[in-house]
């Protein structure tokens, strides 16, 4: 009975110990401003100041659907997307919202995307943010398993539409 409670305990606990790590937000040093740091998701960029530039950005982005339609969305779905931004960034301020409009469109599993916020020497503790030899922000990465098939880097090529398409080889 004993190890029963103290696994409903640790049950009880992970789950906010958890999300204590998620969408946690500092104040960067450089800039006395808050940033998030770490992991986030969706609701970090949505929430707070944040929205004051991601809802904006994203609402009057217009995706380029006739390029995406030539984007096979099956071999996609099964595509892991990386991407490590700064909030404090104007590019990932841009960037950011269109590439989610982008995978809205697509129907992209949000599952499959990993969000990480950088301080301004782009790094973020407890992350893997160090094997990623990141340089600039926002950087996307596009994998399938293990196999990185292209970023992204700062801003894009042609459009985030055109160099997604042809990272996955159309």
């Amino acid at each position: 009975m004993k190890q029963l409670f103290i696994v409903s305990i640790i049950f009880l606990i992970l789950p906010d110990a958890v999300a204590q790590d998620l969408n946690k937000i500092i104040t960067d040093p450089e800039t006395d401003q808050n940033i998030l740091y770490g992991y986030c998701d969706r609701e970090g960029l949505t929430s707070g100041n944040f929205n004051s530039w991601f809802e904006p950005e994203y609402e009057s982005y217009e995706v380029e659907e006739n390029i995406l339609s030539d984007i096979d969305r099956d071999f996609l779905s099964t595509c892991n997307i990386t991407v490590v931004l700064g909030t404090w960034c104007s590019d990932s301020q841009r960037e950011v919202p269109r590439l989610f409009k982008i995978l809205d469109y697509l129907n992209f599993p949000e599952k499959n995307l990993k969000l990480i916020c950088v301080d301004h020497t782009k790094d973020a503790a407890n992350t893997e943010v160090p094997e990623l030899s990141i340089v600039l922000v926002p950087t996307i990465i596009i994998c399938t398993g293990e196999v990185e098939l292209g970023r992204i880097i700062e801003s894009p090529v042609e459009s985030i539409e055109a160099d997604l398409a042809g990272i996955l080889g159309h």
